[in-house]
């Protein structure tokens, strides 16, 4: 009779709440061992570093850093660790960075109990996950025929803040803004604030415009 296998899995996420539960949901399933939980870039790389998980589910927004930096700093200094980029940010460009990152697979924050098991023992096992609301565009640019027309048209911007921008151009209000990310209105105040000022806006309508001139707020 073989032994079962325990997988390690380190947390990666800025956001109290989300992460306590899904540290919650991770405690649940058999084979898998939570080996400890941060909120920052640098966090995340000294974790890493002590305990070396099997995997490492990562959100790409982590306040003031990039989850995409924190990836290739692992990547690189631990290549045998299995990014998960687990995340609201569904747009092509954050999927690619995350790709070229070296991350292992990339799951929205409306996945399934399910869907999370499943990938982690996929990528703790060698394997590449995609959700299935990425999987097409994921097969994409593993194929060389994603366009480069994906890139983001603001690489100045965070994640977040072309998420905001994204909201801010479909003609949502602070408030709403903040109730779709979970985010305080203080919060979106100064992240609407910031954008402006790295976009040269004059003003919130002025950054409409120059949003939607280039291509956000557009829905099908």
């Amino acid at each position: 009779m073989t032994e079962e296998r325990i997988i390690t899995v380190a947390v990666v996420d800025d956001h109290p709440l989300f992460r306590r539960g899904i540290i919650s949901l991770l405690e649940t399933l058999d084979g898998v061992e939570v080996v400890g939980d941060a909120a920052s870039v640098d966090d995340a790389i000294d974790l890493v570093d002590r305990v070396v998980p099997h995997v490492v589910l990562m959100d790409l927004d982590l306040g003031g850093g990039s989850g995409i930096d924190a990836t290739k700093s692992i990547v690189r200094r631990h290549p045998s660790v299995a990014v998960l980029v687990l995340t609201m940010l569904g747009d092509d460009q954050s999927l690619f960075a995350a790709m070229r990152a070296g991350a292992r697979g990339y799951l929205l924050k409306v996945a399934s109990p399910r869907e999370v098991e499943r990938a982690i023992h996929a990528v703790a096992d060698g394997e590449v996950l995609f959700g299935a609301d990425v999987a097409a565009r994921a097969v994409a640019f593993l194929s060389g025929s994603a366009s480069e027309r994906a890139a983001r048209p603001f690489p100045e911007l965070t994640e977040r803040e072309t998420e905001v921008l994204e909201l801010v151009a479909r003609g949502l209000d602070n408030g709403s803004i903040a109730r779709t990310l979970v985010l305080t209105n203080k919060t979106v105040r100064n992240y609407v604030y910031g954008i402006i000022t790295k976009l040269g806006a004059g003003d919130r309508s002025a950054l409409i415009v120059i949003a939607r001139d280039a291509g956000f707020g557009v829905t099908a």
